[in-house]
């Protein structure tokens, strides 16, 4: 299987974009509007719209999933026009991903949405610009792949960093991103708190400290999971990042022997999730290509493709072909054990909520 090497490239997209976006057209079969990783959001300069022989539809998403997009986007164009003899053009966009479901609140013309977390596409539907039901409009509550929680270290790990306990010693320096702009912090976030409630028999002020040591040791926290990334791969701050699966894999990829991967002993089921944005594939008469993109995304071809891009595969036979690359074992609590992202969003991460609490005080 021909591995997708674009991690290094994914930062450089942002720039690039400008250029492309005037000349879509011409340009094949996908364009980036993304930002660099290090703002929170980005914002789509070309509108969907129908152009002579191409349609062009646009695809918001968070941080992590520049280099699968960048060739799902490819190989969805030559199944589409394959199939329907019309040729269509994806505009994409990244960054943190609670900040890219504000801007498709604040007027993105998005076709697709696809999150780090369901709860920021339900923020957009509580806006009427996505129909309800949507977490059920395809398969498995709308997540076509997941990851999990992970460390990534230097190598040598000079300072052991084994599991979540190891975060809160004093000396180490941790990256993480903003859980009130990053989904994946927000995955982050839950996973060291789940540790914490199992250690500790549910003892919540233990819990609290627990988790607030942890954030006390946080040297840096970007607004998005690839610019934490890049503050500790590219600017080489902090002992530690926790991270998606998927970026700590491509990083052991682009700099071999530079860093180790550390499966810590809990950690959490992240379930991206992808919705049609509605009120916008009405206005833009592309309804039709919008559903066929994230329905391709359950596809054979594209659950291989999620795999060798480091997501897992919800296709479980698919999945189990990845098991040298996943560890398939670890101890996934899922957002269930919180009650559904609705409450885990009011418990934790709304304005004075827990995280608040903790990392203000």
């Amino acid at each position: 299987m021909k591995k997708i090497q674009l991690w290094k490239k994914g930062i450089a997209l942002g720039v690039t974009a400008a250029l492309l976006v005037g000349g879509l057209a011409a340009c094949g079969s996908s364009s980036d509007t993304s930002d660099s990783g290090d703002s929170g959001s980005a914002e789509t300069e070309t509108a969907s719209s129908s152009d002579g022989d191409t349609i062009t539809i646009t695809n918001v998403s968070y941080d992590p999933t520049r280099e699968f997009y960048a060739a799902y986007n490819e190989i969805f164009a030559e199944y589409y026009e394959e199939e329907t003899g019309q040729s269509v053009e994806i505009v994409q966009s990244h960054g943190g991903s609670g900040s890219q479901a504000r801007s498709v609140i604040e007027g993105s013309d998005a076709d697709v949405v696809t999150l780090a977390l369901a709860h920021d596409i339900t923020l957009i539907e509580e806006e009427d610009l996505i129909d309800e039901g949507w977490i059920d409009e395809f398969d498995l509550n709308s997540s076509p792949y997941t990851s999990t929680i992970v460390f990534l270290v230097r190598a040598g790990n000079e300072k052991d960093i084994q599991d979540w306990d190891d975060l809160i010693k004093d000396g180490v320096e941790v990256i993480t991103p903003d859980p009130k702009s990053s989904g994946g912090a927000c995955w982050n976030f839950l996973a060291a708190w789940y540790y914490a409630d199992e250690q500790f028999g549910g003892d919540e002020d233990q819990m609290k400290d627990f988790v607030s040591a942890l954030y006390d040791n946080v040297l840096v926290m970007d607004s998005g999971a690839r610019g934490a990334t890049t503050t500790f791969v590219e600017n080489g701050q902090g002992d530690v990042l926790i991270a998606w699966e998927n970026e700590a894999l491509l990083a052991l990829d682009e700099y071999p022997g530079e860093y180790e991967l550390v499966t810590p002993s809990i950690s959490i089921l992240a379930e991206p999730s992808v919705a049609i944005v509605d009120e916008n594939v009405d206005n833009n008469g592309t309804r039709e290509v919008a559903e066929a993109y994230l329905e391709y995304l359950y596809s054979d071809e594209a659950q291989v493709l999620a795999g060798e891009n480091y997501y897992r595969p919800s296709n479980e036979e698919i999945l189990e072909t990845f098991s040298d690359t996943f560890d398939l074992t670890v101890n996934l609590c899922t957002i269930d054990d919180f009650g559904g992202w609705d409450q885990a969003y009011e418990d934790f991460f709304q304005d004075g909520a827990i995280f608040d609490e903790i990392y203000n005080n």
